[in-house]
């Protein structure tokens, strides 16, 4: 499959902080511990070694062969569950919302990353093992962020009956009401081999588990499974005991919030965005109908707008008796996560390697090891039809990327037979300019204001009369720029990127399991670039 690539800033969809981070700027250095790089992970190894408790490794096991108990298992996900009881075994993870059938397409591509680095690690250290992990993100409560996806420019809202929506974590949403959304997937999807298994995998996943997470987890392993993917639901007692001394530090010593507080700052002063902002208390209270804020006021602890509080005391028994209603938000999540995993590295897009950023300190303040940060592989598919079209009209790769109005300008200028580029002339008109300064300065200094009014004026008129002409031209090449705008437009979906806005499904129709197989094969995790892979009719 031909494939070809572009660098990341390139693309102008990536900010300025994940680049900067990409280039290894020396602004950033404070904030991460090593970066990614098939050596660094030696020192990654060695320190993980050091600082894990091995004893979590059995209730880990043991609450993985509990929640695949109704799957069947492939045998490579078999072995990384015996894997993880060594001490030589370590995780590569990466962790996703659950989406609506998986939600972006994106969401292959972490999977993807994940798995390819566990190989790669594998093949640079030989005595170790390496297990890809898809943490879910079982215990968020924004059902607006998952219960749709968009396939062929049309968008899948599921309207959930269940009356957690919205308020509990959405592991245990109920599926019911996904029957009305399988009528719509099966009727747009349409025939053939690759489009039936996708509804049989949709109407399995959704329409014979009662629990979102029980159905996502179906779906991940369905397409994942075979190579060895371990998916994880962390919402458990057996797991969550093993964070209460970090849940602890929270709540009593509000750890998270001052030891992050001086790194938002120094981020904000070096000019980047804040990702998340942390608060005094950073966990939710969670029970089967809600997740709400802890608070503490005057020494007792309260559940935001619920009529709930405990004394200190209180709270210590709840917690001993409850870890698992205990729930970490986006701050503290990322440490539970290394704490109870083997972990090595995280994989993440953008935003959420910007969060993870903000963290180092509060890690360095538990004592638990940072994991290496990798950004997520990132692509854009496109057929050979499309490939040949973007040749015939003289488009560039990163051409392809600009935002449309820039790249039908460009075009229509190189391919006109008429230059419509007045920078030659404003030039000229701006030296003319100055020597009227000169003129007004040496005569009557208050004659400036009005030369310089002429000037703006004049500048103003070759301004206006360059963009009629450009939009005269435009007219006139009316199928080109129609052309080049379609086939942006198809790759560029909603003027954004396409792994941003399609469904996985849409190309698993047309390419059946080669698509992953592909995506496997021509993806490289520590490849830092934008990869653009054509397919071909299959």
């Amino acid at each position: 499959m031909p494939t070809d690539c572009i660098s990341y800033s390139e693309t102008n969809y990536f900010s300025n902080l994940i680049l900067d981070y990409l280039s290894q700027k020396s602004e950033l250095r404070e904030f991460y511990q090593h970066f990614p790089s098939l050596e660094n992970f030696e020192l990654q190894i060695s320190e993980k070694e050091q600082n894990y408790d091995q004893s979590i490794r059995k209730d880990l096991v043991n609450v993985l062969e509990e929640q695949y108990s109704n799957i069947e298992v492939s045998d490579l996900t078999k072995q990384n569950f015996e894997l993880l009881r060594s001490e030589n075994t370590y995780t590569i993870t990466t962790g996703h919302q659950l989406n609506l059938f998986t939600g972006p397409l994106y969401f292959l591509y972490k999977i993807v990353s994940t798995i390819n680095l566990a190989g790669r690690l594998k093949d640079k250290y030989p005595n170790k093992n390496f297990v890809p992990v898809y943490w879910m993100a079982t215990e968020d409560h924004d059902f607006a962020e998952i219960n749709y996806f968009n396939l062929h420019g049309k968008k899948f809202n599921w309207n959930s009956n269940d009356k957690r929506a919205g308020e509990g974590a959405v592991g245990t949403l109920s599926t019911e009401g996904l029957d009305e959304v399988y009528k719509l997937f099966a009727a747009e999807i349409g025939g053939g081999e690759n489009a039936d298994y996708l509804k049989e995998i949709f109407k399995k996943a959704y329409l014979e588990h009662d629990k979102l997470s029980d159905a996502t987890r179906f779906i991940a392993d369905k397409l994942f499974g075979k190579y060895g993917l371990v998916i994880l639901d962390a919402q458990h007692p057996s797991l969550k005991k093993h964070f209460s001394d970090q849940v602890k530090n929270e709540l009593f010593e509000k750890v998270s919030h001052k030891s992050t507080s001086g790194t938002v700052e120094r981020l904000n002063e070096k000019g980047y965005n804040i990702q998340v902002n942390p608060r005094e208390i950073n966990l939710f209270y969670l029970t089967d109908d809600y997740r709400e804020r802890i608070i503490e006021k005057d020494g007792n602890f309260y559940v935001h707008e619920k009529e709930i509080f405990w004394t200190k005391d209180e709270i210590l028994k709840e917690l001993k008796d409850h870890p698992e209603r205990f729930s970490p938000n986006v701050m503290l999540r990322p440490l539970y996560q290394e704490v109870i995993l083997p972990n090595l590295c995280y994989i993440g897009g953008g935003g959420e390697l910007a969060y993870w950023l903000e963290l180092k300190s509060y890690f360095d303040t538990e004592k638990i090891t940072f994991p290496i940060l990798l950004l997520r592989n990132s692509a854009l598919i496109q057929t050979e039809k499309q490939n040949k079209k973007r040749e015939k009209l003289d488009i560039s790769i990163p051409e392809l990327f600009l935002k449309q109005h820039e790249l039908i300008n460009r075009k229509v200028r190189k391919i006109s037979n008429i230059d419509i580029d007045f920078s030659p002339q404003k030039e000229h008109l701006v030296a003319q300019f100055q020597g009227m300064y000169e003129l007004a300065e040496q005569t009557d200094p208050t004659f400036l204001g009005a030369v310089k009014a002429q000037e703006v004026k004049q500048l103003k008129g070759l301004e206006n009369l360059e963009k009629r002409l450009l939009k005269a031209q435009k007219r006139k090449l009316k199928d080109e720029v129609e052309r080049i705008a379609n086939l942006q437009n198809e790759l560029f979906p909603n003027k954004s990127l396409q792994e941003r806005q399609d469904n996985f499904s849409e190309y698993y129709a047309e390419y059946g399991q080669g698509l992953i197989e592909k995506l496997i094969q021509n993806l490289d995790p520590l490849e830092s670039n934008f990869k653009i892979l054509t397919f071909g009719q299959e």
